[in-house]
């Protein structure tokens, strides 16, 4: 009884540190999207990444976290909790589960900060990170995370009858990054490009950021903190198993940052004819979205391979959307989060040592793995054109052209970052 009591007060430690590793990613990504856009627009950058928090917070306590998680899975989506926590049992304390559970949700709203940075009204803001946390974020966890029928693995259930599997996402490729990713390029869609950003023969001009120094220091915390969102969505620590699985997740998150850096540094050096540190930057969080979803079913080598992947395709990712789709996406996040979220869960399907294809486990588990990123992505993206082009016509998302040129920050907010 004393050591059972014991190992859940391990496990709960572990999921409060894991919690306050995932809310430092907030600082990171803050600093990552202040770096990579203009000094004028600091101050604003900054403050939406603490809106995301905060109404992040207030909003998945009051509704959120029973729209996931309430009504034992089944259907939908779960019943509003108006604030009341006692209908969750679990086995670790809800309070704390409700924590780490919040410091995900507010990561899904921040991805979509980067991608609609200096030309957005900061009241629509608002408006548009509370409908992720509130509706958007917490129904397709339902589906998922929430014990809902994309990861019904029970015998009978729509999955199993279709595929044999159900839909596996660790820690959040696709339910956190590639929705994020996805409302990204949304948004930026309906916004329209940076004044200046384009010629009149619609060709790029590259418009840059304001300090390596800083994204790059964000980047570093963002990789920090994945060891809490990787490892921590194990949700315990003692005993064998548990202390093995934590092990070889802080693993497998590390060798694909590494990797996918790698990887950009080195297609950049060969495309360009020098390595671009602002992409390699962009290739470390391309390998830690990639391997989120199969970070616990994938070899080190898998991991590895997961890295390189994400890393190169970011790069060509980047440029598909700038050159071709004209989106403008400042700090890349729709190709981040959004294309290599995708990839890392359809390699999860293939590259999983114990249900992958390329192990020899048939096609039924990238199967599910398939489907589940499309019908989330699906929902993600019917959700972002109602919600953006919605706000869009009812009122406009886009600050005005004087506005924009001199700067959100001493107009949205009366301060400025630097004096």
């Amino acid at each position: 009884m004393i050591m059972n009591e014991i190992a859940l007060s391990l496990d709960t430690v572990w999921m409060l540190l894991a919690a306050m590793l995932v809310f430092f990613m907030q600082p990171g990504f803050a600093l990552c999207e202040a770096g990579f856009t203009r000094s004028k627009n600091t101050a604003n950058i900054l403050f939406k990444n603490f809106v995301d928090f905060m109404f992040g917070s207030l909003l998945f306590w009051f509704v959120g976290f029973g729209l996931m998680f309430g009504s034992d899975g089944a259907g939908f989506v779960g019943r509003p909790n108006w604030g009341d926590l006692s209908f969750y049992q679990g086995t670790l304390p809800v309070e704390g589960f409700l924590i780490f559970e919040t410091v995900f949700c507010a990561t899904s709203a921040t991805i979509v900060s980067g991608a609609m940075a200096e030309r957005t009204k900061f009241s629509m803001y608002v408006i548009y990170s509370a409908f992720i946390s509130l509706i958007i974020y917490p129904i397709e966890g339902h589906w998922t995370w929430g014990g809902g029928w994309l990861s019904d693995d029970a015998a009978g259930s729509f999955m199993m009858d279709i595929f044999g599997h159900g839909f596996h996402d660790f820690a959040g490729s696709a339910i956190v990054h590639s929705v994020g990713g996805v409302l990204a390029v949304i948004g930026a869609l309906a916004l329209g490009p940076r004044r200046g950003k384009y010629d009149k023969d619609g060709k790029s001009r590259a418009i840059p950021g304001h300090s390596l120094t800083m994204a790059a220091l964000g980047v570093f915390i963002l990789w920090l903190g994945w060891f809490g969102f990787n490892p921590g969505s194990q949700l315990a620590a003692s005993g064998a198993v548990n202390r093995t699985a934590i092990c070889h997740v802080f693993l497998t998150t590390n060798l694909a940052a590494a990797a996918g850096g790698v990887a950009t540094m080195a297609v950049t050096w060969l495309k360009y004819g020098k390595p671009s540190f602002s992409l390699t930057l962009n290739g470390v969080l391309a390998g830690l979205v990639g391997i989120t979803a199969g970070c616990d079913m994938v070899s080190p080598v898998g991991a590895v391979i997961i890295g390189l992947i994400c890393g190169t395709v970011l790069v060509f990712a980047i440029e598909f959307i700038d050159h071709r789709l004209h989106i403008d996406d400042p700090v890349g996040a729709s190709s981040v989060h959004g294309v290599c979220g995708i990839l890392g869960t359809l390699l999860t399907g293939l590259l999983s040592t114990s249900d992958g294809l390329l192990y020899g486990h048939g096609w039924g588990f990238f199967g599910a793995e398939c489907f589940g990123i499309l019908v989330i992505d699906l929902w993600a993206a019917a959700c972002g054109f109602i919600l953006f082009f919605g706000i869009k016509w009812l009122h406009g998302l886009r600050v005005t052209a004087r506005i924009e040129d001199e700067g959100l920050d001493i107009y949205e907010h009366g301060e400025t970052c630097y004096n």
